[in-house]
């Protein structure tokens, strides 16, 4: 006998009674369904209601964004990075999520999302500085409220719906914004996050920047969900579906989330379909697994040019905004190029701040263990510079 013959199942035809009534959804599905496409505004009828200053400020981040990217890869070829995920090709999703948070809220972004960092407010230099290796995170998360960069997949993820939680249970007025990448959907982190955040309606918004691969793996080989933004669904919310590359699109639909989760209405899941332009990182060939027709084809619905030829038909796009534009970006660029070339002051015992509000008996024993080797060094270097010294005095005639 299969399951589906046992007593009780729709195609049994006995008269014994059907499952409780819990097994029933507790909301209905159908409002939490997104759109059969990806949302568009750039080349629709829908773009006239846009605000002006709004796209002229889009514009503005996206033009100083592409910048930020092509400097930090430069600086990676350059040795001053260790490495650098970049984020061109995705620059409205990285803006966009900036843009539609307000102070008081909280940024959770992953290793690729420096520039949305950056486009809150972060020090360019503060912001790369994990990636150059000196320090735990490189600045203080209170600050611009934007949480450790975080480099394990999807991990952010729970740690976000835990701040949004606590944050309404103290009744305080804030969301968290957590970033992810398509790759970062397969990992149990993320399917917890989305079942807690439904469970608790907490206040919290899933943004998830599907750029076609998890490294080398295509989305293909990742799942078989009709979109990841269905995801949602299972867990009871609202997923959306938006062009990852229309700024204005994007930031819509992450200010319509941001404005439901303070209002109480819970969580959403948003899916941004973009494109990763770049490798993964410096150490990745992405000629390996990807034709370079297929990276041509995505440069042709580049988020910049996409916004221009809107601010083209309003006459937006004039020569001083473009100039003032441009300068502003290459003044940022030189300035982190310079910063980034001074080598930094290190001590090594800042490898144990900020680890634990109180230290534990480990790390105190493994402080005190690295204090003895460095004073032990320091104290060689001394005799050795004695001993030379007193060579050099022997030595005159």
């Amino acid at each position: 006998m299969t399951v589906l013959e046992q007593p009780g199942s729709s195609r049994n035809k006995s008269s014994l009674a059907g499952p409780p009534p819990a097994w029933r959804p507790r909301v209905d599905p159908a409002p939490l369904l997104p759109d059969a496409a990806p949302y568009r505004l750039l080349g629709t009828d829908a773009a006239g209601r846009l605000d002006s200053g709004l796209l002229t400020r889009l514009y503005a981040q996206l033009v100083r964004g592409r910048r930020y990217n092509a400097q930090a890869t430069a600086l990676t070829r350059q040795g001053r990075l260790a490495v650098y995920p970049s984020s061109t090709g995705q620059e409205a999703c990285e803006v966009a999520a900036a843009l539609a948070l307000e102070g008081r809220d909280w940024l959770f972004p992953s290793y690729r999302d420096t520039l949305a960092a950056v486009a809150r407010g972060l020090d360019p230099v503060q912001a790369l500085t994990l990636l150059r290796g000196d320090w735990h995170n490189g600045y203080d998360p209170h600050e611009h409220r934007i949480a450790p960069l975080c480099t394990p997949l999807a991990t952010q993820l729970p740690h976000a719906v835990g701040l949004a939680h606590a944050a309404r249970l103290k009744g305080d007025d804030v969301v968290a914004l957590a970033m992810v990448g398509d790759g970062g959907t397969s990992e149990g982190d993320f399917h917890e996050a989305l079942n807690f955040a439904a469970l608790w309606q907490a206040p919290v918004v899933f943004l998830v920047q599907n750029n076609g691969f998890a490294i080398s793996v295509p989305l293909a080989k990742q799942t078989a969900a009709p979109s990841l933004a269905h995801k949602a669904v299972g867990y009871g919310m609202p997923g959306r579906l938006v062009d990852g590359n229309d700024a204005p699109a994007v930031h819509e639909v992450l200010t319509e989330a941001v404005e439901r989760a303070r209002g109480g209405g819970g969580p959403t899941l948003v899916e941004a379909v973009t494109y990763r332009i770049e490798a993964h990182t410096n150490a990745d060939d992405a000629t390996r697994y990807r034709a370079d027709s297929e990276v041509e084809t995505w440069r042709a619905h580049d988020p910049i040019a996409l916004l221009e030829r809107e601010l083209e038909a309003r006459r937006l796009l004039t020569e001083e905004f473009v100039g003032a534009t441009r300068d502003g970006a290459e003044q940022m660029a030189a300035d982190l190029r310079e910063r980034m070339n001074a080598d930094p002051v290190l001590d090594p015992m800042d490898l144990f701040n900020h680890v634990f509000a109180e230290q534990t008996s480990q790390l105190r024993e493994q402080a005190e263990q690295l204090r003895a080797e460095l004073d032990a060094e320091a104290a060689g270097h001394t005799e050795d510079a004695a001993g030379t010294e007193g060579s050099a005095e022997e030595a005159r005639p």
